[in-house]
């Protein structure tokens, strides 16, 4: 199973992306959790303290490592496009509660494509972690699109959208599948996070198509007391992780048929 995580940002998609993983760590699956966000919090959703974040330095940001297994330094602006990386996830990934936490970081292009040696790096570790490892993978995007227009993610199984109950994160969920299918990804589904009521509930009903629709993860101060704490919001409300679950069974559900 490879997940990537997208809506935009302030929605709710690590908390969502995190306990989704800790639920499959549950069941004794090995998962790998990697963040591609700028702003990396996944850890702290984890479970993981904050002194061992602080060492964690992202892939996008390891210059020595980037040169070495591209031949990119400041005399040589030829590098190979197929560095070796398979190793990389077991050498750097951290693990917390069962879950192998791997920090990539993004690559800040200042606009169109970029083909830098540090993008050719991610953009091959994604793939890798997607096509050759056996591990259930779950990406915590990046805000926005911007990894849709990169191409990083063409081999996931699933694109899942977290939208909250309003306009703007409708048109994300219909913009990202749009340029999803251009990729040739189907699988493009929708969880609401932060329903209020049952004018929120049916407000995503009448936006989002019930094929599409995973499920809702209602508004909980106990989420918002977790990310106070730094703490794992899976270990902070039971209520919330199962209405995870629940959206997890659908989602394995809909992947054996």
């Amino acid at each position: 199973m490879k997940i990537a995580v997208t809506g935009k940002g302030g929605v709710g998609k690590t908390t969502f992306a995190a306990t989704l993983a800790r639920l499959y760590a549950d069941e004794g699956k090995k998962v790998l959790a990697a963040d591609v966000d700028p702003d990396a919090n996944l850890g702290l959703a984890l479970g993981f303290d904050e002194e061992t974040l602080d060492s964690i330095v992202p892939i996008s940001k390891m210059r020595k490592l980037v040169e070495e297994r591209t031949g990119a330094n400041s005399q040589n602006q030829f590098y190979t496009l197929n560095p070796k990386v398979d190793d990389i996830p077991d050498t750097y990934g951290k693990v917390c509660n069962g879950v192998k936490l791997l920090v990539l970081g993004t690559v800040e292009t200042g606009g169109g494509g970029c083909v830098c040696p540090e993008h050719v790096m991610l953009k091959r570790i994604i793939s890798n972690l997607v096509v050759h490892r056996d591990d259930v993978v779950i990406m915590d995007m990046e805000a926005g699109l911007e990894h849709l227009g990169r191409g990083t993610t063409e081999s996931m199984d699933e694109f899942i959208v977290v939208i909250e109950p309003g306009a703007r994160s409708v048109q994300t969920y219909k913009n990202v599948k749009r340029l999803a299918k251009d990729l040739g990804i189907t699988q493009v589904k929708v969880v609401a996070n932060k329903v209020r009521n049952e004018e929120d509930e049916e407000f995503i009903r009448n936006k989002i198509p019930a094929e599409d629709l995973l499920g809702m993860i209602h508004y909980n101060v106990e989420v918002m007391d977790a990310d106070r704490q730094g703490k794992s919001p899976y270990d902070f409300s039971e209520i919330v992780t199962a209405e995870i679950r629940k959206i997890k069974e659908k989602i394995d559900n809909e992947n054996s048929l």
